[in-house]
């Protein structure tokens, strides 16, 4: 699966250098690019790459604060023509920091940098991912929960707290749903949009919607729609 990649910078003609240099790793995939910071933030936060090529010094908004503004940031790697950022950007944990006019050479290490990396933490995941027959201790105020994670239909995001629904009850557990995605068996659980994932288990009916996108009913009658991207997903994942 090719890895998901979006660039930001405000030269646009820096943003089409950088992809002609990428174009020869069929691996990844340019997602999307901008010049303008405010378009780059809406983008990321709706289309979560997997990997940034970032500008630091932009108008309006640094690389740093950019970062920031996203709900969440994997794999980050700076582009600039500054070399006075390097530690601050290797003390957010920076993939890599390149400098303008970019050698091949050295993106090539980066880009190398970030397989070794993600490969890595993918391992980590899988190994700690649970299965369906673990449970999920949830206290929730006064109360305490062992759920059965094959019991779980529905996770909905509240801020820093995700809302489980199993049986007739629901708690609150301090995670986020993104933590949870990663830890929850993928062939049991998906990932609706940015609030909702449900238990494939318990799909009653699916049916279509607005813009290509589908409608989950659940059997305990919640509906929760499916962004487009996790439609043509879901479509590829079950066949509908």
């Amino acid at each position: 699966m090719k890895k998901r990649v979006y660039l930001v910078d405000d030269e646009m003609l820096a943003l089409q250098e950088l992809s002609v240099l990428l174009k020869p790793y069929e691996e990844l995939e340019i997602i999307g690019m901008s010049d303008r910071v405010d378009q780059a933030i809406k983008d990321c936060n709706e289309l979560k790459p997997d990997l940034i090529f970032l500008d630091i010094n932009m108008p309006g908004m640094d690389g740093f604060a950019f970062l920031e503004n996203l709900e969440e940031v994997n794999q980050v790697i700076f582009v600039t023509a500054y070399d006075q950022f390097a530690i601050k950007a290797f003390e957010i944990n920076a993939l890599d920091y390149l400098l303008k006019p970019l050698n091949p050479k050295r993106l090539a290490e980066a880009i190398s940098r970030f397989y070794l990396k993600f490969q890595s933490e993918k391992e980590d995941l899988e190994s700690q991912r649970l299965t369906p027959e673990k449970k999920i201790f949830i206290k929730d105020g006064e109360r305490c929960h062992f759920v059965p994670v094959s019991k779980i239909f529905l996770l909905e995001s509240e801020g820093n707290y995700v809302r489980v629904f199993f049986d007739k009850e629901t708690a609150l557990l301090h995670k986020s749903l993104t933590y949870l995605e990663q830890k929850l068996p993928t062939d049991l659980f998906f990932r609706a949009n940015r609030q909702y994932m449900f238990n494939l288990d318990f799909v009653d009916r699916i049916e279509p919607y607005f813009n290509s996108t589908l409608l989950i009913v659940l059997k305990s009658g919640h509906k929760i729609d499916l962004s487009q991207r996790q439609s043509v997903k879901f479509r590829d994942l079950t066949g509908v």
